[in-house]
């Protein structure tokens, strides 16, 4: 099953993004295709926002992300996220 289609997997990513990135909001409350990153970023993620996450993943999933270009495309909303961490 694609990412964007498991919600567990979903919940897990915002937890994480919320942890990692010590926000104070509730993780249901990322919505799956809102933009990560850039000016009409809800949570106003930021590059270094994106190094914390890309270690975590590193870590909880296996999944290297070392090219900050390739971190945007994948972090492009919740949903992009998880369709790399689980293609299918």
């Amino acid at each position: 099953m694609r990412g964007s289609l498991d919600e567990k997997l979903k919940l897990e990513l915002k937890r994480l993004i919320v942890k990692e990135c010590d926000l104070a909001i509730d993780p249901e409350s990322i919505h799956d295709e809102d933009p990560l990153f850039g000016p009409a970023a809800p949570l106003s993620l930021d590059s270094i926002d994106a190094l914390q996450i890309s270690i975590a993943i590193q870590n909880r999933y296996g999944q290297l992300i070392t090219d900050s270009k390739q971190m945007r495309q994948i972090m492009v909303s919740l949903n992009s996220f998880a369709d790399f961490i689980q293609p299918e």
